[in-house]
């Protein structure tokens, strides 16, 4: 058996309380494969939904422990690199107690990375590298950096990380130094997961998409991104987080109206989740076994189908 079940799936697929519902029913823990939740203060935006983490059961609610959310400072740029020693700090940490760790996301380069045991070193700022690529489009970067993963031979950019100039140009960064840089090998080891997808109908979660946005936008996400600018945070930072804070932070800062705001932010999440989906469709080939259950299923029922495929 597995020591490890993984949750994965697009946006709106609803994988955190399914996760939530098994560990309750296994005695598990969650660990958050997330590249945006790690960040505090980052709540809405970044769909955190914490209230997810607890089930209520025979009227006493129970707080489902989580880990690697909340663990970064907005502004800074928490990288693969970090993500994979937190895993695995988080991870011994769940095994070492006895407990049954769930890995649960969307962020598929995160999760395929520890999965696989990728071998990473840090990489540092490059300011010439950076100052040749101020002013070139996304596109001009995009192809630069297609062009700099066919040298490398790399897979490790995930194209949901590169919706903005600024994380186009990390990319680029990243595959420039590989391709001049002998990468010093550190050992971690690939990781033994049953792997769950999490699979919505394409009308069921674009439904659910827009729904959900209008529900963050009353609940106050550009008030959220309001408390960030006030922090001082640059607005270039916020708008390299992507999505959200890419689209409110444009809004706020005069770039865009409210109405355009919205509506280049719903397409922006429905291209997101597609990418989602090709990119654990490239999993399969890459030789991962998921076992797709349906999103809109009961929650018991799929519980049950998790527990006989792990059991």
């Amino acid at each position: 058996m597995p020591q490890m079940i993984t949750i994965l799936g697009p946006t709106a697929s609803g994988k955190t309380p399914l996760a939530a519902a098994l560990a309750y029913e296994i005695g598990g823990e969650i660990i958050s494969a997330d590249s945006r939740q790690v960040y505090r203060r980052m709540d809405i935006g970044t769909g955190k939904d914490l209230a997810d983490y607890t089930i209520t059961n025979n009227r006493e609610p129970i707080t489902i422990p989580y880990h690697l959310i909340d663990i970064a400072e907005p502004g800074t740029k928490y990288n693969l690199f970090q993500y994979q020693q937190d895993f695995f700090d988080a991870y011994n940490n769940i095994i070492g107690r006895g407990k049954t760790p769930i890995l649960c996301g969307g962020t598929g380069l995160y999760i395929e990375a520890v999965l696989k045991g990728y071998q990473l070193s840090p990489v540092p700022q490059n300011p010439e590298l950076r100052q040749r690529l101020e002013g070139k489009s996304l596109e001009e970067l995009t192809q630069i950096l297609t062009e700099l993963k066919a040298k490398t031979g790399s897979n490790m950019h995930n194209k949901t990380d590169v919706d903005s100039c600024q994380r186009a140009i990390r990319a680029i960064e990243i595959e420039e130094y590989n391709l001049h840089t002998p990468t010093p090998k550190r050992e971690l080891p690939p990781i033994d997961s049953l792997i769950i997808g999490v699979n919505i109908d394409r009308e069921a979660r674009r439904e659910k998409i827009t729904r959900r946005l209008k529900a963050r936008l009353e609940e106050g996400m550009i008030e959220e991104v309001k408390g960030l600018l006030a922090e001082e945070i640059p607005a270039e930072d916020l708008i390299y987080y992507g999505l959200e804070y890419k689209f409110v932070t444009e809004y706020l800062v005069g770039k865009t109206t409210y109405d355009e705001m919205f509506q280049r932010l719903e397409i922006a999440i429905h291209q997101f989740a597609k990418r989602q989906m090709t990119w654990f469709r490239g999993m399969e080939r890459r030789g991962f076994t998921i076992h797709w259950i349906d999103a809109l299923l009961p929650m018991d029922e799929k519980v049950q189908q998790i527990l006989a495929l792990w059991k």
